[in-house]
C-alpha cells in the first residue's frame, strides 16, 4: 500500500525478467519496472541485491518492506505468511530509523504491522491494530496530502468499529480497550483518500465497505462499481477488486 515512486523508468524489460547484477540504481529501476508488471518476487529480490550494493538507503528498504508485505498474498501458509510479515516489520523499521520524517517510511511500518496482526494470534492482532492507528496518524501529521495514510486509518476505523464481541472482550481485558473508532470516520477518511486520488480502485472498494458498515449500501454499490471499472496499477488492486465484486453480489 505505497507513494507512486515509478519515474525511474518503467519500461526497462520488453522480456522475461532475469535477476541482474550491478550498480544500486541500475538494480533499483529494474527493480520498479518488475513492481510495475505486478511481479513482487523478483522486485523484492532486486531490491535486496541493491541493498546489498548500497547498504542503509530509507528508499530501498521501504521498497524491501512493501514487496515483502505485497508477497503475502502470493501464499496460503500462514508460517510463509508469517515470516514475510516479520520481515516487512524488520525493513520498515530500519527505513523509518533512517529518514523518521518520510510518510511513506511510517506508514509502512503501519501497514507491515497490521499485516503481522492478522498472521497473529488475537492478543498480538489487538496490540499490533494500536499500532497500525498510531503510524497512520504519524504519516498524515507529515504529510496531510498522503492518500495512502487516509486509506489505512480509514480501514482501521471500520475494521475496529465492526469487531466482534470475542476481539472486543479481549481488547477490553488485556488493554481497557481500544481507541475509538466509527464507520462515519471510516466514510469521512476514504473520502478524502478518493479525493486526492481518484485513479486508484483501492480507496474505492474500501469507501465501498465503509459504506457498507455504516449502512448506506447504495453509496456501496456505486464505489465497487467504479473500482471494479478500473485498470490494475497495484499488485493488490486485482484481489481487491475480487472483494469488490463478491461484495456487490451480496447486495439486493
Amino acid at each position: 500500500m505505497m507513494k507512486s515512486l515509478r519515474w525511474l523508468a518503467l519500461t526497462l524489460f520488453a522480456g522475461p525478467f532475469v535477476l541482474a547484477a550491478g550498480t544500486a540504481d541500475t538494480l533499483v529501476q529494474q527493480a520498479l519496472a518488475a513492481e510495475a508488471h505486478l511481479d513482487a518476487k523478483t522486485a523484492l529480490s532486486l531490491f535486496l541485491q541493491a541493498d546489498a550494493a548500497r547498504p542503509n538507503d530509507p528508499f530501498i528498504l521501504q521498497a524491501i518492506s512493501k514487496q515483502y508485505a505485497d508477497s503475502i498474498d502470493d501464499t496460503a501458509n500462514t508460517g510463509e505468511q508469517t515470516h514475510l510479515a516479520t520481515e516487512a516489520v524488520v525493513y520498515a523499521k530500519r527505513a523509518v530509523a533512517l529518514e523518521p520524517k518520510s510518510a511513506v517510511n511510517v506508514l509502512s511500518l503501519a501497514i507491515s504491522y497490521g499485516k503481522l496482526g492478522f498472521c497473529s494470534s488475537t492478543r498480538t492482532e489487538i496490540e499490533y491494530s494500536r499500532l497500525v492507528k498510531e503510524y497512520a496518524e504519524q504519516a498524515i501529521a507529515l504529510d496531510p496530502n498522503y492518500d495512502w495514510a487516509y486509506h489505512v486509518l480509514g480501514r482501521w476505523n471500520y475494521e475496529v468499529a465492526s469487531l466482534g464481541a470475542t476481539k472486543r472482550f479481549f481488547a477490553k481485558l488485556i488493554y481497557g480497550g481500544l481507541p475509538p473508532a466509527s464507520t462515519a470516520e471510516a466514510v469521512r477518511l476514504l473520502r478524502r483518500a478518493v479525493r486526492l486520488a481518484p485513479q486508484i480502485a483501492s480507496h474505492h472498494v474500501e469507501l465501498g465497505f465503509a459504506y457498507l458498515a455504516d449502512n448506506q449500501p447504495e453509496l456501496a454499490r456505486v464505489e465497487f462499481k467504479k473500482a471494479i471499472a478500473m485498470p490494475l496499477h497495484e499488485k493488490y488492486d486485482g484481489e481487491e477488486k475480487v472483494r469488490a465484486q463478491a461484495a456487490l453480489e451480496k447486495l439486493p
